[in-house]
């Protein structure tokens, strides 16, 4: 199998350390599927840049809380050829303190980051399973990991894929598939700007700084590659030493 064979979709591939992830693996010989919501102009443009470089990617649009939509779109996706790497990137932040936090907001981001990752994995892991070679890989969150005030929703959300990154790991192991995931800390995109000024990420990181896209996506290619073949079922934050 020759890397430029397989395929790789980036869910919420439109912002930030989406479009990060799907530039490394661009860069690493992958066809990239780019998917958006409604970012369609945004992952049009990660496309462009890919291509530009010298890669192959494709923009793909549709609402991965849409179960239905979901699945229409994943099997026009396996008419072309599996879809071998999965990066469950996607999420949302809907943040306020518990007491006054709304129905709503707890559904929004459980929504898409519990029943996103079912609605798009479920339909790929058969396939993958036929080739007997796959990578997952879920963007959690060091909130997950060690809590954050107004982010009970956020928390659970990302939680949850932790635990369910163990054991799809555990299913899948012996067909050559590695499902892990990344729980980075606070990572410069304009989500983590408005939440954070320079005083607190001093506060909050031992290393002084926020990280990047690229620091993470690089984490993301890492695990993508054969080389992390023998890594599964494990939770590694980049967190700049907050943990």
């Amino acid at each position: 199998m020759t890397k430029t064979a397989i395929r790789a979709l980036v869910t919420g591939g439109s912002g930030g350390i989406g479009a990060a992830i799907c530039r490394r693996l661009g860069a690493g010989g992958h066809f990239v599927y780019v998917h958006a919501h409604r970012g369609a102009a945004a992952a049009a443009t990660v496309v462009g840049d890919i291509e530009d470089a010298g890669g192959h990617a494709a923009a793909v649009q549709f609402d991965l809380t849409d179960a239905a939509a979901t699945r229409t779109a994943v099997e026009r996706l396996l008419e072309e050829a599996p879809v071998q790497i999965l990066v469950n990137n996607a999420g949302i932040h809907d943040d306020a303190v518990f007491p006054g936090m709304n129905p709503e907001q707890w559904r929004r981001v459980i929504d898409l980051s519990v029943n996103g990752f079912y609605n798009v994995t479920q339909p790929l892991i058969l396939p993958m399973i036929r080739t007997r070679w796959g990578r997952v890989i879920n963007i959690s969150s060091v909130a997950a990991l060690t809590g954050n005030r107004g982010q009970v929703n956020y928390a659970a959300a990302k939680g949850a894929l932790n635990a369910a990154t163990k054991a799809l790991s555990l299913e899948v192991a012996s067909r050559g598939i590695t499902v892990n995931a990344v729980a980075p800390g606070i990572i410069s995109t304009s989500m983590s700007g408005a939440a954070f000024d320079a005083a607190a990420i001093a506060n909050l990181v031992p290393m002084k700084r926020a990280g990047t896209p690229e620091e993470v996506a690089s984490l993301v290619g890492f695990l993508a590659s054969e080389e992390a073949a023998y890594i599964s079922g494990q939770i590694i934050s980049i967190n700049g030493g907050m943990i």
